[in-house]
């Protein structure tokens, strides 16, 4: 890596996009909206790039991503090298070209995208290569994805998207389709497999994740260990950031179909 460029990790979430760039002294954090001018009134309008997890508004997520990057760039400026950024694993093939493409055209260096409950769990140090499986839950503002991951890769996953979300996650109607989706992955694990899956037990990330009520129906649900991770909101952009530091790791990361 040349010493006059840098490295950044990019997660674009529905409510708060979060943002770390190499030596940088903290997780940069602010809200997934932009604050425009509309031709009609001239009044203020307020968007939310980002639904679902996803580009809504291109035009728009294209200023957040660089008014992210003016951020990092508050105390070093030096070019970008690259970026990694998460998508959800839900995410098509078209929303994983609109994420890669508006921050591609903002940081003119390369773009790799990594999913982002996988991401998260390199964030809190999961053994993501180890060939027994792992669950883990990625509770977003507006996607929650529950998924088992072996051997370095996403191999299932089940999605919620979600239509609103308090300051401590889910909405509490909410709460069960995300106990019930969950329960609904370990069924669907191979008969052989669930037993270390279950002793293993379920790992949270994602904002979400300091809602306690939600942790106690997982764990009344689901009868298994389940666990907050140490600062559950920054697992994915920390462990983007680890994996920009081993791209080769990066590269190999991604989800394999049974």
């Amino acid at each position: 890596m040349s010493p006059t460029r840098r490295l950044m990790a990019l997660d674009l979430g529905t409510a708060r996009t979060r943002s770390l760039a190499l030596g940088g002294r903290a997780v940069a954090d602010r809200p997934s909206v932009i604050v425009r001018r509309t031709s009609a009134s001239g009044g203020p309008e307020v968007v939310w790039p980002i639904r679902h997890g996803m580009v809504a508004d291109p035009g728009a997520c294209l200023r957040l991503v660089r008014m992210v990057l003016q951020d990092t760039c508050l105390y070093d400026s030096r070019p970008l090298e690259r970026v990694l950024a998460g998508v959800p694993v839900a995410a098509s093939r078209s929303d994983r070209r609109a994420v890669q493409a508006a921050v591609a055209e903002i940081a003119g260096c390369e773009v790799r995208l990594v999913e982002e409950p996988l991401a998260a769990a390199v964030g809190v140090g999961l053994d993501v290569i180890d060939p027994r499986p792992r669950l883990l839950l990625d509770v977003g503002a507006g996607i929650v994805e529950a998924v088992a991951i072996e051997g370095g890769a996403v191999v299932e996953a089940v999605a919620l998207q979600l239509s609103a979300t308090t300051g401590a996650g889910p909405a509490a109607y909410a709460l069960e389709g995300v106990v019930d989706m969950t329960a609904g992955l370990l069924r669907r694990l191979p008969t052989a497999s669930r037993p270390a899956a279950r002793a293993r037990g379920l790992v949270v990330t994602g904002g979400g994740a300091h809602q306690e009520l939600l942790l106690r129906r997982l764990r009344a649900a689901l009868r298994l260990p389940v666990s907050a991770a140490p600062q559950p909101q920054h697992a994915t952009v920390r462990g983007l950031m680890r994996l920009c530091l081993r791209p080769a790791l990066a590269g190999d990361l991604g989800r394999r179909a049974r």
